[in-house]
């Protein structure tokens, strides 16, 4: 690609659009930052080419005009000497010179023209570079801010997660002093409730036979 195909590439480029696009918009605005600042390097080198060449052009301009003063005054100095003919040269040769000056002064104007198409792009150009530059500092502060809101995200969730684990340990440590309390209530008591609890139910089962035997008569009878 043409170094003036690259520059109309990234003048009309949208910064926003391609960073959106883009896997990773830090490296990708790197790369175009990088690009951008080679391309300007070039365009530059290129301007200076063209100014190099608007300068001897024109001093070329300027030897030409003294050229066709001279030959002017020698064409009245032939006239004065009687010398026609002399002058009939003189006068011929300020016209070529007059002819290329011509396409000197057109050249000249191709120029100016050219050097001032270049400086609107470097403009265009630079103005580009400073606004991926922006860019490139915004997202690299947003990284930066994201990366610490992340940080601190986790140091809290932490801080979180061992809270929740010290007070469920301080419930686990109350829960068994309360066990423990009622435990220590039921301790030498068991035996003796054993013992009534044996009797009870002797007791019980002596009244169901009894039931169940008034309940078998009573249907003897019956029958």
């Amino acid at each position: 690609m043409g170094i003036f195909s690259r520059m109309t590439d990234i003048i009309n480029s949208n910064l926003t659009s391609l960073l959106d696009k883009a896997e990773d918009p830090k490296k990708m605005i790197r790369m175009m930052i990088q690009e951008m600042e080679e391309t300007l390097v070039e365009v530059r080198s290129s301007t200076a080419r063209v100014i190099a060449d608007r300068k001897t052009t024109g001093r070329r301009l300027e030897r030409l005009k003294a050229d066709i003063q001279e030959w002017e005054k020698k064409a009245v100095l032939a006239i004065e000497k009687g010398r026609e003919d002399l002058a009939r040269a003189a006068l011929s040769e300020k016209q070529q010179s007059e002819k290329e000056m011509d396409g000197i002064n057109a050249e000249l104007g191709n120029l100016d023209e050219h050097l001032e198409q270049l400086n609107e792009e470097i403009a265009q150009l630079q103005s580009k570079l400073d606004d991926a530059k922006a860019k490139q500092k915004a997202l690299l502060m947003r990284q930066s801010s994201v990366e610490n809101r992340l940080k601190v995200k986790r140091q809290s969730h932490r801080a979180d997660i061992s809270d929740a684990f010290e007070k469920f340990e301080r419930f686990e440590r109350r829960m068994d002093h309360l066990e423990g309390q009622v435990e220590s209530m039921d301790m030498g008591a068991t035996s003796k409730q054993d013992l009534h609890a044996q009797f009870d139910e002797l007791e019980n089962n002596d009244a169901i036979n009894d039931e169940l035997a008034r309940l078998k008569d009573k249907m003897d009878k019956q029958s």
